[in-house]
């Protein structure tokens, strides 16, 4: 006779068949979740009690219904080893049943490789899978945690159904499948499908809120730009409510917008450049708007703009390059740096008696006037070249092969020569751009101070005040008028 044990706890059900002779050997069988598997541990038999035969191990697969998935020869060579060794064999697996493949709905997943951050590494240096290694030196100002997008890049993509399998466990019995509802996203603001991918509208910040996955045209950066935000580089206008810190730059494909004092950089705006603090330039800074500028003050950096510069109270020690005016009101003063303004000034106050002196250039395109000192500048090194080679050339041991070549050369650089001076006669015919242009101030001009209208120059030696200074075409001179 042959009784059955049970035993049962929260992760497997255990049954063996246990002999009458409790020294004979046997197995006891642990069968794991849904019956999908089944595993034995074996035990060796005791004195002059039976070891492990066929006829038990059937018996005991027939008791227990095991009847799919059964694997034999494991438990053969279990037994072999536990009759032979007298030692326990645990975890031998008996049989293995199918898992279920649970059904898969189809879903929306969004694009894997989108916000992946690329770091600058330097030269010589290596990357491995962009993780740099522990000698790589990173420059962390260039990872950003926004994910800017291109108009019709792939934002997300649809991802098929699944169908289902039932399994089977090692009775036989069936498992059903069960069905999987992914959590995926859908499509928001600027954006489409076209076909089985969500691509975007526009060029943008990719977000997602509550799985809806939209492209802003702006990007607002509720705190201050610093290493948590790395660079701001970003296709549309851009609202910056915090501090920038020193050293991080700012592009724009649009307008800028800042709340508080710009300590800038490298910033580029497309469109305008609206700083409700003040600019600090630190002397490196460059300010490039396609746009116009309206700020509180300028101090210590180069600034060029397309458009009108509006600063409420101070110009201090820097370069302004505009090709229309400078608007500064009754308040405003320009103290030290150089300042080119296509149209003209309007300020309250020019220079400082005791300060360093501010050099005014209105009525001319400060572009072609960098065009003309540049191709002056190749003027200059190619008159030294041609010096020198016309000197070569009188030696009289400048014979055969090496004196045709240097006439080849001669040639060439006075070829370079002629069209470098049709350069500069051709912008010195477009330079002077507003000969209407005038330089206004309310409050005084302090001595010291150099204004130009079309290239004719004021020295003023003794203090103006309440001032229009203008070109007088007949004399060909600057006069001032009173206010």
């Amino acid at each position: 006779m042959e009784a059955e044990k049970k035993e049962t706890d929260n992760t497997q059900n255990r049954s063996t068949l246990v002999p009458e002779n409790r020294n004979d050997a046997y197995i006891d069988v642990a069968f794991m979740e849904n019956d999908l598997e089944a595993w034995g541990d074996f035990y060796p038999s005791m004195g002059q009690g039976s070891q492990l035969n066929s006829a038990y191990i059937d018996s005991l697969l027939k008791k227990l219904n095991i009847v799919y998935g059964i694997r034999r020869e494991e438990i053969i060579n279990a037994a072999l080893t536990c009759n032979k060794e007298r030692r326990i064999m645990r975890k031998v697996l008996l049989a293995r049943g199918d898992a279920p493949v649970n059904e898969v709905l189809e879903y929306i997943q969004i694009n894997p490789l989108l916000g992946q951050n690329n770091l600058s590494i330097e030269p010589g240096q290596t990357a491995n899978s962009g993780i740099p290694d522990k000698n790589a030196r990173v420059d962390y100002r260039t990872v950003s945690p926004f994910i800017i997008v291109k108009k019709d890049q792939a934002l997300a993509k649809q991802k098929s159904h699944k169908p289902g399998k039932d399994g089977k466990n090692v009775h036989g019995g069936t498992l059903p499948h069960g069905v999987i509802r992914p959590e995926g996203v859908k499509g928001g603001e600027n954006t489409r499908m076209e076909g089985r991918f969500l691509l975007s509208n526009i060029n943008g910040q990719m977000v997602e809120e509550k799985k809806v996955v939209s492209v802003r045209e702006s990007l607002t950066i509720k705190g201050p730009v610093g290493y948590k935000t790395g660079n701001i580089i970003f296709p549309g206008d851009v609202v910056i409510e915090g501090p920038v810190s020193d050293g991080f730059k700012i592009y724009s494909g649009g307008s800028i917008t800042i709340k508080q004092t710009f300590d800038v950089t490298d910033a580029v705006a497309k469109g305008d450049l609206n700083v409700a603090g003040g600019i600090i330039g630190r002397g490196r800074a460059l300010v490039k708007v396609g746009g116009g500028l309206n700020t509180k003050f300028i101090e210590n950096c180069r600034v060029a703009c397309r458009k009108n510069i509006t600063v409420d109270t101070e110009i201090i020690n820097s370069n302004v390059f505009t090709l229309e005016r400078i608007e500064m009101g009754d308040k405003g003063r320009i103290v030290g740096g150089e300042i080119y303004a296509v149209h003209g000034i309007r300020a309250g106050w020019l220079g400082k008696r005791s300060g360093k002196a501010s050099r005014i250039h209105c009525g001319i395109d400060f572009t072609l006037q960098q065009e003309k000192e540049k191709n002056n500048n190749i003027l200059r090194i190619l008159a030294a070249k041609l010096e020198r080679l016309r000197l070569l050339l009188q030696d009289p041991g400048a014979e055969g092969e090496k004196r045709a070549r240097m006439e080849s050369l001669l040639r060439r650089l006075e070829d370079e020569q002629r069209k470098a001076s049709a350069a500069v006669a051709d912008i010195m015919g477009r330079l002077h751009t507003d000969d209407n242009a005038v330089v206004e101030v309310s409050g005084e001009i302090a001595p010291g101070t150099l204004i130009e209208i079309c290239q004719v120059a004021l020295f003023v030696t003794e203090p103006l005040k309440k001032v229009r200074i203008r070109l007088d075409k007949e004399s060909g001179r600057l006069i001032s008028d009173s206010l």
